[in-house]
């Protein structure tokens, strides 16, 4: 059964998310065990790393594939994620994240695997994101299963002792973990916990706004040996361009990317953003 203890209470949406999820990873494990799990993943091949996917010179870039979102609604597209990821490899996406939420973001596992094999046959060097409200060990395992190099913890949904032991989890599996912090205080946690990739949510959970300044004002406050990622509200090369001024060293772009008609041209102009920018000046 899924330990609830040290998940923590926000005020927000994501409380009814982590009480669905708890529910959602129950059954789940009830079909198949953890040990079953762990016993597949004995043979598993080390997976590509996602830290330094985004560590290379110049802005990094996470494409995310997901259908819809609690603030959003379902996205006026249909997506067949194999295409996505191929899409999104052309246009030379550093790592891909996709979204395994099922009953708010109606992604799924098996979204997951299939983009996973998708990247494994293009380019095994682009690793995949497990992107989900990670609250049991159980789904570290899963993303592990299904091909994933790293998992999405969010410290707004976990108190210190729960945070740290998932980041261990992690780290059993052989994956990195991206640790996803919105304010000073989560930013603390984070860092008090070792965390060695920070995402900066610009997204406040409690208004939905969405505001570029928060990334800009953390990332003066992360050390230099933490990978920095900017995610939420980033359209354009010139958003591209406000995260790199601010230090950071990736952005994590979703429904700017899955909505464009042309998805190779919308990766590849954010990473060409400094080349835009300057042509525009």
């Amino acid at each position: 059964m899924a330990n609830r203890s040290g998940v923590t209470e926000t005020g927000t949406v994501l409380d009814r998310i982590l009480t669905q999820t708890a529910v959602d990873v129950d059954q789940r494990e009830a079909q198949v065990p953890l040990e079953d799990i762990e016993r597949r993943l004995e043979d598993k091949p080390q997976c590509a790393s996602f830290r330094s996917a985004l560590s290379g010179p110049g802005l990094s870039l996470i494409a995310e594939i997901k259908r819809a979102s609690p603030s959003r609604g379902r996205f006026p597209v249909e997506i067949e994620p194999e295409a996505v990821a191929r899409e999104y490899i052309k246009g030379s996406a550093d790592a891909i994240s996709v979204l395994t939420d099922e009953p708010f973001f109606q992604g799924s596992l098996a979204d997951m695997r299939s983009v996973a094999e998708v990247a494994a046959a293009a380019d095994p060097a682009v690793p995949v994101l497990r992107k989900d409200f990670i609250v049991d060990r159980y789904q570290i395992a899963e993303a592990r299963l299904h091909g994933a190099s790293a998992v999405l913890l969010i410290v707004a949904a976990l108190d210190q002792s729960r945070l740290e032991m998932l980041m261990g989890g992690a780290m059993d599996y052989g994956l990195d973990a991206l640790i996803e912090v919105h304010d000073e205080l989560e930013l603390e946690q984070a860092l008090a916990a070792g965390a060695s990739i920070v995402g900066v949510n610009n997204r406040n959970l409690h208004t939905f706004e969405v505001d570029l300044a928060v990334s800009e004002r953390l990332a003066r406050r992360i050390p230099d040996d933490v990978v920095r990622v900017g995610e939420s509200g980033i359209f354009t090369p010139e958003h591209a361009s406000r995260m790199a001024d601010a230090g950071l060293d990736a952005i994590l772009v979703g429904e700017s990317l899955i909505v464009a008609t042309d998805r190779v041209t919308a990766v590849r102009r954010l990473k060409c953003y400094a080349e835009i920018v300057d042509a525009g000046a």
